[in-house]
């Protein structure tokens, strides 16, 4: 009997486990993966001491990224328990309790900043920016036409700053253009498919949707890829002529990320994205080899 209850309780405290580290939604971490781009681009990716850097900023970036999905569902469990995915979350589905969650959150709010100041002071302070911006995002600024996609942007290109500021790398005017274009492609891709996916009922379940339509984003997407293109290939060839040479494998990224959102009514979760279609991850380890490759050895 004793040995039961132990075994019931050991699969109850696991089964908690999973639902906490769901509910930190571990796949979009994936996101963060932009604060290596600084020493990817620098050629020093390879050297312990700013790969060790670069990942302590991830991580710090991923624990903050976790502290504002928590908040956020806690905002929106009413709401996401009518959404067709969102539902599912651990909060609405009421796996986890609202109180855990705060202690959740305020366990992942430190860990991050804790991470961060061990880098500097620099790394402190953006991060703290993320979260204050993300935090007003969540609280109102999600209601907000235009404004929420251009939040969600700067909280990418905060992400590559911060890999910067943890690094010790340069930070070119280029450089920022190329990740706010990027940025605003993939939250515009974000808003087309909450659109496909919700239809009529898009009002009730993100007020600012109503004040979007698919034409709408489809030409503001149309305008967002020819500046990205056009960024990436200035600094391409500000930067190291032979850097042009990883053009390709931006244009077949851009496309191919395109005709997903068009074709196949994806873009709602960019990391599932990158993670489950092989021709854009191998696009990006292609891209990422050809970028240290020119930088390293040309």
């Amino acid at each position: 009997m004793e040995q039961q209850i132990i075994v019931s309780y050991t699969r109850s405290a696991f089964g908690m486990v999973l639902n906490v580290l769901q509910e930190m939604r571990l796949k979009q971490w994936t996101k963060n993966l932009l604060v290596f781009a600084s020493a990817i681009f620098a050629g020093e990716i390879l050297n312990p001491g700013i790969l060790l850097n670069a990942v302590i900023a991830f991580l710090s970036f991923s624990f903050m990224a976790s502290t504002i999905y928590i908040i956020n569902d806690i905002v929106d469990v009413e709401k996401d328990r009518l959404h067709p995915e969102k539902c599912s979350r651990p909060i609405s589905a009421g796996t986890i309790s609202v109180p855990l969650a705060i202690c959740v959150g305020f366990l992942t709010f430190c860990i991050a900043l804790t991470c961060a100041f061990f880098l500097n002071y620099y790394v402190f302070i953006a991060v703290l920016v993320y979260f204050i911006l993300n935090l007003s995002y969540s609280l109102y600024l999600k209601h907000v036409v235009i404004v929420d996609v251009m939040i969600i942007a700067a909280g990418f290109v905060l992400r590559a700053v911060t890999g910067a500021l943890a690094v010790g790398g340069m930070l070119t005017s280029w450089f920022i253009l190329c990740t706010l274009g990027l940025s605003l492609f993939l939250a515009l891709g974000k808003r087309r498919h909450e659109l496909v996916l919700l239809k009529n009922n898009s009002d009730s379940q993100r007020k600012v949707l109503s004040f979007y339509s698919i034409e709408l984003i489809d030409q503001l997407m149309s305008i967002i890829t020819a500046v990205l293109i056009m960024f990436y290939s200035m600094y391409a060839s500000s930067e190291n002529p032979m850097m042009m040479l990883t053009i390709p494998f931006v244009l077949y990224g851009v496309f191919r990320y395109y005709y997903l959102i068009h074709m196949k009514d994806a873009g709602g979760k960019p990391e599932e994205i990158l993670i489950n279609d092989r021709h854009i991850l191998l696009t990006v380890l292609l891209f990422s080899i050809s970028v240290v490759a020119v930088l390293k050895f040309m």
